[in-house]
């Protein structure tokens, strides 16, 4: 286990940067992607955190990480704003809201129910 990259803990946030290590550091680093959005060429900027999250949907949706942007796009209006950047994280965080700690089955309940 690497080094905290923060060690004051006064509240919530300062507990968060603590839980962090240095061997974790890269998850902070934008990282591009490259994808066809019916057809359109894009880049995506998002850090890595997001798109280690983006790679769990698709494995969980069964289906390669380029459709499942694709699906967001048609789906979020922000997206069609042309921000699917931030349209992603939201995604993002409304899937580990309703998905953590959910069981496998738990979750296929859960996408039957929606």
């Amino acid at each position: 286990m690497g080094m905290n990259i923060y060690s004051e803990i006064n509240d919530v946030l300062d507990h968060m940067f603590n839980a962090c290590t240095t061997s974790q550091i890269n998850e902070f680093i934008p990282e591009k992607r490259g994808f066809r959005i019916h057809g359109h060429s894009t880049t995506i900027s998002l850090e890595r955190a997001f798109w280690n999250v983006l790679d769990d949907m698709a494995h969980e949706a069964k289906m390669p990480l380029p459709r499942l942007v694709e699906k967001v796009h048609d789906g979020c209006l922000l997206a069609n704003d042309k921000n699917i950047a931030s349209c992603l994280r939201v995604i993002c965080l409304k899937y580990l809201n309703v998905y953590s700690g959910c069981a496998p089955a738990a979750r296929a309940e859960l996408t039957r129910a929606a």
